[in-house]
């Protein structure tokens, strides 16, 4: 087994935020995969939950927020904003994956329960509104090739939202089925930290997506898996969306 270095230093820390408000549609299984998935490589692993009265450390390596309803997610973002402790974080070189409710969190504004802006935590140059028919289904998108020959991304999508990209960030990929940010692409990604509206959850579906994680905080690709069972469900779920090829 290949050598990474979190085996012989400080543990891997995952950090959760607000399960309490944002963790709809088993957004937490990802918490589980990355656990896994470095505990297989011999990495040790420290995981810290978050509950919206406590502060955000600033000390993780990777941050995990899930999505929410309309006004969990606007208490999240109020509270987010008022602790600083992700911003500092994420300026601190820690990587982040923010699904759904929290992707649109992590822009400048999005909608809130009546479709007023809500300011966000703008650690991506991306802002949110409602869409005018509900985005429900599953999704399919071709990764972008600048994160690495990655597979095809597969999840599925519920919300109402619809973002726009500006000049900082890029695509996280390129829809093949479903409607992702609304204008062909799905997601989006800045230096470390990545937004989708993937569930599933998303890193279940996309252990790639996890390992690129690793990695980020590793400082390289880690160690190969044997990763029958996660080829199994990813297959089941692109046959049912994807033309047979």
């Amino acid at each position: 087994m290949q050598s990474d270095r979190r085996t012989t230093e400080s543990a891997l820390r995952i950090v959760w935020i607000y399960p309490d408000l944002l963790s709809t549609y088993g957004d937490q299984g990802n918490v589980l995969v990355l656990e896994q998935r470095a505990l297989r490589r011999g990495i040790p692993v420290e995981t810290v939950h978050v509950r919206s009265a406590d502060p955000v450390p600033e000390t993780g390596d990777i941050y995990l927020i899930g999505g929410g309803e309309d006004r969990p997610q606007i208490l999240g973002a109020e509270r987010l904003r008022r602790d600083g402790g992700l911003n500092r974080a994420v300026a601190r070189g820690a990587a982040l994956l923010a699904v759904c409710a929290g992707y649109q969190i992590m822009g400048t504004t999005f909608g809130g329960e009546e479709g007023q802006p809500v300011p966000g935590l703008e650690l991506l140059d991306i802002a949110s509104g409602r869409g005018t028919a509900r985005a429900v289904g599953e999704l399919a998108a071709e990764i972008a090739p600048e994160l690495g020959p990655l597979p095809t991304l597969t999840g599925f999508e519920n919300h109402m939202g619809v973002t726009w990209l500006g000049s900082a960030v890029r695509p996280l990929s390129r829809t093949i089925v479903g409607i992702g940010n609304g204008d062909g692409t799905e997601g989006c990604y800045a230096g470390k930290v990545i937004g989708t509206y993937l569930h599933g959850p998303a890193l279940a579906r996309n252990p790639a997506l996890a390992d690129l994680l690793i990695g980020w905080t590793i400082g390289g690709p880690p160690a190969p898996l044997d990763d029958t069972w996660y080829d199994r469900l990813r297959q089941e779920r692109l046959a049912a969306v994807l033309p047979a090829q």
